[in-house]
């Protein structure tokens, strides 16, 4: 790994408006990263949550608790998550629409049917509730952006639902 041990924390900018309609930065500040799983595993931080949408521009969001980003029933979420050399989250599938953008590094991608691709910074990924993995095989961080939307259970051919960490038995 290079000589730095994590990436800067992220900034967030935020816009609003006064009461006569003009436009306004409201914040810019740093987002303190959180490690969930100890200080050798992979960080995150959440920027902006929402219960449901559409959402009012005149309402502040809920306040982010540092706890792994899981997308509200109705809502959405953005974050990002830094995965350090090495690392690999466990195969998952979450009942959400996911935006993904690779911001710096490299990852692989990993499907349940075994099947994998490597992305590069750059590069993004519309993630629609597939049972999935992410691999750090590389000896840099790679930060990943989220945009993450509520959907509903993916269903088989056959009519079944598949939800959040169900397995399909082949």
């Amino acid at each position: 790994m290079s000589d730095h041990a994590k990436l800067q924390d992220p900034r967030m900018v935020i816009t609003g408006h006064t009461g006569d309609g003009t436009s306004v930065f409201v914040a810019d500040q740093q987002v303190d990263q959180f490690a969930p799983f100890g200080p050798q595993a992979s960080t995150f931080a959440r920027f902006h949550s929402r219960l449901s949408v559409p959402v009012s521009n005149q309402n502040l969001p809920p306040l982010l608790s540092d706890r792994i980003p899981r997308n509200p029933p109705n809502g959405i979420v953005f974050c990002t998550t830094d995965l350090k050399p090495g690392a690999q989250s466990p195969i998952h599938r979450t009942l959400s629409l996911d935006y993904c953008a690779v911001m710096s590094g490299e990852v692989v991608l990993i499907l349940d049917g075994g099947e994998e691709k490597t992305l590069k910074a750059g590069d993004v990924v519309v993630q629609r509730g597939a049972n999935h993995a992410w691999a750090n095989r590389t000896e840099e961080i790679c930060r990943i952006a989220f945009v993450m939307v509520a959907a509903g259970k993916v269903r088989t051919e056959d009519g079944k639902e598949i939800g959040e960490g169900d397995i399909v038995e082949k």
